[in-house]
């Protein structure tokens, strides 16, 4: 897609803006509302995604890893976050870490995560990240970014295509939020009944 931004049809986010430093802000004043079970809601928040990506191509993959140095990363084998270009040929992710999604974040009761809290966004998780790594890979290129508090530091940057499509999404938590806790095994089966058409594995690297 190449013509004016203006011209854009939002359906998830706003393409016209690319940072809301308000929103992002907001955000960060109240952590309890928005990863009200800590790191693990940021988790299902970015899975949420995978998730919605899996029901409409008809199955997916995720895996969740859990890093030594604190940080969590969701890969998923999706088609990749939307890009366009623009009428001055440059290149546009779709704004969904600095910006609300808007069928979301006002309206907590459209939809609740499996650990039942409302589904607010990947913003949420970039808000309440110290740092996060956003690595796209499509079938027309491929490219990383990074964001600080939710404020990307990087433009989109190349990385090497690989053959593959799908996101990696690789966040520290911001320490406030506190460590981690993955959900027992029972608690992890509720993941397939909430997502049927995604697969999500869990791989604990903390103590190798």
């Amino acid at each position: 897609m190449d013509m004016s931004r203006a011209s854009w049809i939002n359906t998830t986010h706003d393409w016209s803006s690319v940072v809301d430093r308000d929103h992002l802000s907001y955000i960060r004043q109240n952590p309890t509302e928005f990863a009200p079970d800590g790191p693990w809601h940021l988790v299902l928040e970015v899975l949420a995604y995978a998730a919605d990506e899996a029901s409409s191509t008809g199955g997916g993959r995720c895996v969740v890893v859990l890093h030594p140095d604190g940080s969590l990363s969701v890969r998923d084998d999706g088609r990749g976050t939307d890009t366009r270009v623009d009428e001055h040929g440059q290149s546009v992710k779709k704004p969904v870490m600095a910006t609300k999604d808007l069928r979301f974040f006002d309206f907590p009761q459209v939809e609740m995560l499996p650990d039942g809290h409302p589904r607010r966004g990947m913003s949420v998780v970039a808000a309440l990240s110290e740092w996060l790594a956003h690595t796209n890979r499509r079938l027309n290129g491929a490219w990383t970014q990074r964001y600080e508090n939710g404020v990307p530091v990087t433009g989109l940057e190349p990385v090497d295509v690989d053959g593959t499509t799908g996101t990696l999404v690789h966040f520290k938590p911001d320490g406030s939020l506190g460590s981690v806790t993955v959900p027992a095994v029972d608690g992890l089966s509720f993941l397939a009944t909430a997502w049927p058409h995604l697969e999500v594995q869990v791989d604990d690297r903390r103590n190798h």
